[in-house]
């Protein structure tokens, strides 16, 4: 979960999963929505990967990435019950 959180505090990392929520990108795709360098890129997409948030298959020369839909609902899951707090079970 550490991971998990260490990827989602940057602001563009939070913007790269926004991105990728619209649909899958290559890597030179989401490299134009940013003013930054191709190994700041890379390094911001290997932090998703770490944390499980995003997977990567290349196709020729291209680096095509996907929202792991799957860990990000957990982690939307967990972020709810986290909000509801205690009393939750109680109301069940």
């Amino acid at each position: 979960m550490n991971d998990i959180f260490k990827a989602l505090s940057d602001p563009s990392r939070r913007e790269i999963l926004r991105l990728l929520g619209k649909g899958e990108m290559t890597a030179g795709e989401l490299a134009t929505k940013f003013d930054m360098t191709k190994p700041t890129m890379s390094h911001h997409f290997a932090v998703l990967k770490d944390a499980g948030l995003i997977s990567s298959r290349r196709e020729g020369t291209s680096i095509i990435y996907s929202l792991n839909t799957t860990v990000v609902q957990d982690v939307m899951s967990w972020a709810m019950d986290m909000l509801n707090g205690p009393d939750k079970e109680k109301r069940k």
